[in-house]
């Protein structure tokens, strides 16, 4: 099956990173993610992965911004 995702990356350097935090997040929150097929998890443990990337990058914009 072809790979039909929407998602880009914005800045296309960074998509090492992003995939390196993202295995991080779902370590922490201990989901089995792998690296290829992951269509055994569900959707709440993919949200979840997702969610937390997001929480966690808005956290660290706003020690940024706060000059911290």
């Amino acid at each position: 099956m072809a790979n039909r995702s929407s998602n880009r990356t914005a800045v296309p350097e960074a998509k090492s990173a992003l995939d390196k935090f993202k295995y991080e997040v779902a370590s922490e929150l201990g989901v089995p993610l792998s690296d290829g097929y992951n269509g055994d998890l569900t959707s709440r443990q993919n949200g979840s992965v997702g969610g937390y990337m997001v929480k966690k990058m808005i956290e660290q914009q706003e020690r940024q911004m706060a000059g911290k």
